[in-house]
């Protein structure tokens, strides 16, 4: 089975520190991109794989939710479920945590693969592709986020 675990760690650095004394809203969104790479690397696509397959990954969409403060110096973990994938899109849902094991933010993406030697969307890798679908199955049957799927509006 595949090693579904995967997880980022990193932590608030001072530059990330606003004048509110937290982790600003952009330094959120940063430590999600980072995790991205990683997760990239996880499913098979670190640099050598790149080069080799000609392959990466663009982001299209994300959607960010902050639940808790992040203050300077505090740990952070990122982990991943994956909510959807076909030949050459994954639909993931990324989760913040503190070392108290909060979640405090998450980032819902829609992650898409591309060829870079033709700059267009692409299938993934057979290899990649493999690793994703055990994935797609060792998470189908999680529940699904309660931040997955929001929508942006004035509640009435």
């Amino acid at each position: 089975m595949t090693n579904q675990s995967f997880e980022y760690n990193d932590q608030v650095r001072s530059e990330w520190v606003d004048y509110n004394g937290h982790m600003n809203d952009a330094a959120y969104a940063a430590v999600f991109s980072h995790a991205v790479d990683e997760f990239m690397n996880h499913i098979g696509l670190d640099a050598p794989a790149r080069e080799s397959f000609a392959y990466t990954i663009f982001t299209l969409e994300t959607h960010l939710c902050y639940l808790k403060e992040a203050h300077e110096h505090e740990g952070l973990q990122v982990s991943v479920q994956l909510l959807d994938a076909d030949k050459k899109r994954m639909h993931v849902f990324f989760v913040m945590k503190n070392a108290k094991n909060e979640a405090i933010a998450t980032s819902e993406q829609m992650l898409m693969g591309m060829s870079t030697e033709e700059g267009r969307p692409s299938p993934f890798p057979d290899t990649v592709a493999d690793f994703i679908e055990k994935l797609r199955q060792a998470h189908e049957h999680l529940e699904t986020p309660k931040q997955a799927g929001r929508q942006i509006g004035i509640r009435r």
